[in-house]
């Protein structure tokens, strides 16, 4: 099983980070991490989503020379995830996406925490588009950029979990979906300092991605072609 992550920006180290939490999750897999070197340093918003798109899409257009039997999009705004399922012969999962529909699997109200302001709009438009906003409590935006969150300092773990915290005693949340890919490693922490039942994008895709492949017999490159 061979389950590719691609970061549509062009930080090395959030790479890193998301392959290193889904091999944890899919040890049995072969998981690997490709960057965006054409994209911006942080998709904060919809412009910088915008200009990560084509460059995203040159570097699936190369993972699918190499074989996947599935591909993840490894931001939480799924950049670029029509395009990219529209190329692919094999599955395209956004990690946005999986999070919500995992917590549509284990039945649980969920808040969003994110990064900046400027992802909240595109976050609600994704919940609304794939059909999860009635079980979507809020959208919280931490303040913090994107590569502040990857660095994982002590001061950034206080912040998210003030806001996840939020999420359930002010919002009603019975889970938090961990809105930004850097947040990935974060979440052993962040769940001992809030007690929460947090959604990690990265698990839940590459457990669905299993899950798909599995459904598919197996492999799922071709399956999926028209």
């Amino acid at each position: 099983m061979k389950i590719v992550y691609i970061n549509p920006n062009s930080t090395e180290a959030m790479t890193r980070h998301v392959v290193e939490v889904a091999r944890a999750t899919l040890p049995g897999a072969k998981v690997l991490g490709v960057t965006n070197s054409d994209g911006p340093a942080a998709i904060q918003g919809p412009e910088d989503g915008d200009a990560a798109v084509p460059g995203m899409l040159a570097r699936l257009a190369e993972v699918l020379k190499d074989g996947a039997d599935a591909v993840v999009i490894a931001c939480f705004d799924d950049t670029g995830l029509s395009e990219a399922r529209a190329m692919a012969p094999c599955p395209v999962l956004g990690i946005g996406q999986a999070s919500y529909l995992m917590a549509a699997v284990l039945g649980l109200r969920f808040s969003v925490v994110t990064s900046m302001a400027v992802s909240v709009p595109v976050i609600r438009d994704n919940v609304t588009r794939f059909g999860f906003s009635g079980i979507c409590a809020s959208v919280r935006a931490s303040g913090l950029p994107v590569l502040t969150i990857d660095e994982g300092a002590p001061a950034t773990l206080d912040i998210l979990a003030r806001e996840i915290s939020k999420a359930r005693d002010s919002d009603g949340a019975a889970a938090a979906v961990l809105g930004c890919a850097g947040m990935a490693a974060l979440k052993p922490a962040l769940e001992e300092r809030t007690g929460m039942l947090l959604i990690d994008g990265v698990a839940a895709s590459a457990q669905l991605a299993a899950a798909a492949i599995g459904f598919l017999g197996g492999s799922g490159a071709g399956k999926l072609a028209s």
